[in-house]
């Protein structure tokens, strides 16, 4: 896994911050690893072809949705390694000036 730099969390979270992207990825997230085809998202979604591929770009741009091609089929899926990474760097400096920690796993 790379490091997360402040500059890749920023145009993570820049992405996510348009309502329509963030639709977008967390219907992935709850479609899983298997992924959906574009199709079958443009559906789910009620989106225009042209809007969904505009918005699907700008995740991919940033490692938060990755696409294959199956025959004629393209598949989408959340990158759950990226995903992770954001949270992470979201969270591992939490409360570390304080004694008392908030994070779970410490003691």
């Amino acid at each position: 896994m790379t490091i997360m730099t402040l500059d890749d969390a920023a145009a993570q979270l820049e992405a996510l911050g348009n309502p329509t992207r963030l639709k977008i990825y967390r219907t992935l997230v709850k479609v899983g690893e298997e992924g959906i085809a574009v199709g079958q998202l443009q559906g789910r979604l009620g989106a225009a072809a042209s809007t969904l591929s505009h918005h699907l770009q700008k995740l991919i741009q940033v490692g938060l949705v990755t696409q294959e091609r199956q025959a004629t089929t393209l598949i989408c899926r959340a990158n759950y390694n990226t995903m992770n990474g954001l949270v992470s760097y979201l969270t591992e400096q939490c409360c570390v000036e304080q004694r008392a920690s908030c994070r779970p796993n410490a003691a």
